[in-house]
């Protein structure tokens, strides 16, 4: 009698992190979606809104969207149904000595049972299937036409180009304050590595559950180690290789808890990875526009009072400017989108 056919093999490529959490790096436990989309396990967004301020707006910790008060938490049953059958599946599948990893486009074959491989497959196609409708949205947001760019003026504090002898293209006009800050080892989330260097920060593919301290951001967060209070300063961050980011300002006081920009003592430009680029500054959204700088260049003139945002290409072209304080000493400040492993910032050469 011949055998069953088990038919092709059929290929998986849903990645794990569509059912993660970004704050507990964890698959989702009892998933809760906010207004803008981004879901949560239930208790780990109480438990963040918790430790931050009572007199802070809530916001979601991946595009940092204020989430409207009063807010309930409502447990989202379709995402956790995805989660409880992949969930099944991977144990079923370990049990038959199969390899489901997620992140992994390799087909998926087996020696267990045709029919329940079949079953196991059938659920993850389901979940993928279900994920890209649910997320249908997200494609409908980057067609529709973006804010109207607000375009700041030239400081009298930012160094402007001599246009009767212009520069190299190889050579930045900020050259003469460029510096080149290294990360802390203190302040950034266990989630993020640092480089042997100091000047690249990369989402951790394992949360370094070993690192404490209390001056460790809760998300994906870091400063540098030097601090501003005065003089001007000039450095650039290569954001290519991270999907969602925000660079910028911050003083060494800002909570742990807080998220870059929506503090009184910190400011930043912000990727959201849907096609729109803001600025942050005394807790307040600007919206510049649609396209994405791959370097950012920042200007912080603490004589003048002044910080500025450039996107760098052959020239810098400014994308932001506003008054900032220093009356707590500033440091550089990032973030970084958590559930995408590999994600990574790096402070670059200045074109000298």
């Amino acid at each position: 009698m011949a055998g069953v056919d088990p038919g092709p093999a059929i290929p998986v490529w849903l990645v794990e992190d569509d059912l993660g959490c970004i704050i507990c790096q964890g698959l989702l436990a009892t998933p809760a979606t906010l207004p803008c989309g981004h879901s949560f396990c239930r208790d780990c967004l109480k438990g963040l809104w918790a430790a931050g301020s009572a007199s802070r707006p809530r916001s979601c910790p991946t595009c940092r969207e204020s989430a409207p008060a009063p807010l309930q938490l409502r447990k989202n049953t379709l995402l956790q149904e995805l989660v409880d059958k992949y969930s099944r599946a991977l144990r079923e599948s370990s049990s038959g000595g199969v390899d489901l990893s997620l992140a992994s486009s390799k087909p998926v074959t087996s020696n267990t049972p045709e029919r329940k491989m079949r079953d196991i497959l059938h659920d993850l196609e389901e979940i993928q299937k279900k994920l890209r409708e649910n997320f249908t949205w997200k494609e409908a947001f980057e067609e529709q036409p973006q804010a109207e760019v607000q375009e700041a003026p030239y400081s009298s504090s930012c160094p402007l180009p001599d246009q009767s002898h212009p520069a190299p293209k190889s050579t930045s006009r900020f050259a003469q304050w460029a510096i080149s800050p290294t990360f802390d080892l203190r302040s950034h989330s266990c989630s993020l590595e640092v480089s042997k260097d100091g000047r690249a920060v990369t989402v951790s593919r394992h949360p370094q559950t070993h690192l404490g301290g209390h001056e460790r951001f809760v998300t994906c967060q870091a400063l540098c180690s030097q601090a501003f209070s005065s003089g001007q300063q000039y450095w650039e961050v290569d954001t290519q290789h991270c999907s969602h980011w925000a660079v910028g300002v911050a003083s060494w006081g800002m909570k742990r808890t807080q998220i870059l920009g929506r503090t009184q003592d910190s400011y930043c430009v912000e990727w959201k990875g849907t096609s729109q680029l803001s600025a942050w500054h005394m807790v307040k959204e600007t919206v510049l526009g649609s396209d994405r700088p791959k370097v950012v260049g920042i200007w912080l003139d603490l004589q003048e009072g002044n910080l500025a945002f450039y996107s760098v290409a052959d020239q810098e072209t400014l994308l932001y400017e506003c008054p900032v304080s220093a009356s707590s000493p500033l440091h550089p400040a990032f973030w970084l989108y958590g559930l995408n492993p590999g994600n990574s910032l790096t402070i670059r050469p200045i074109r000298v």
